[in-house]
């Protein structure tokens, strides 16, 4: 962001700029069943193959043009609200289009990729993400549970030193 910040590539207030919602390329969008999804196609190569899925030609869209972004913005948001998250997910997801379902917290631990990856562990009965980073020959393991909401901080705190 500071070499965009540098190159006059991140200039306007939080919302005008490319990687802050502002581009309609880098934004998440609402869906007929009120769910969201979010795209992330700031390559032409990716645009395109979400354009195509779209139903929508290569140009239909300007994307480098900073000043219709907000029209593009509004254009792609009636399309986004014309299916379910579920629907936008079969029709997108494993495709090139830099997709994603935006998913609330129950869901993000059942979800095929974070499952695949290990990205949730559960510890006494709480689910949470797996200790990261991961390192092959220093594995990190959650070894306890949460301390109890009557525990005072001090043992807590103690805990974490064992």
């Amino acid at each position: 962001l500071y070499g965009m910040l540098g190159s006059g590539m991140h200039t306007g207030p939080r919302g005008t700029n490319l990687l802050d919602s502002g581009a309609p390329h880098y934004e998440v969008f609402r869906c007929a069943d009120g769910a969201y999804v979010s795209v992330a196609p700031i390559e032409l190569k990716f645009r395109k193959v979400l354009l195509e899925r779209l139903g929508l030609a290569a140009d239909a869209f300007d994307f480098d043009d900073a000043a219709r972004w907000g029209q593009s913005k509004a254009r792609l948001a009636a399309i986004f609200e014309t299916r379910t998250r579920a629907q936008w997910c079969e029709l997108l997801e494993g495709s090139d289009a830099c997709f994603a379902p935006v998913l609330r917290f129950d869901e993000a631990a059942t979800h095929p990729q974070a499952q695949a990856r290990g990205a949730f562990v559960e510890v006494a009965g709480v689910v949470q993400p797996a200790p990261a980073p991961r390192f092959s020959r220093t594995p990190s393991t959650v070894t306890q549970g949460p301390p109890t909401r009557s525990c005072r901080i001090e043992e807590a705190l103690e805990r974490w030193r064992s």
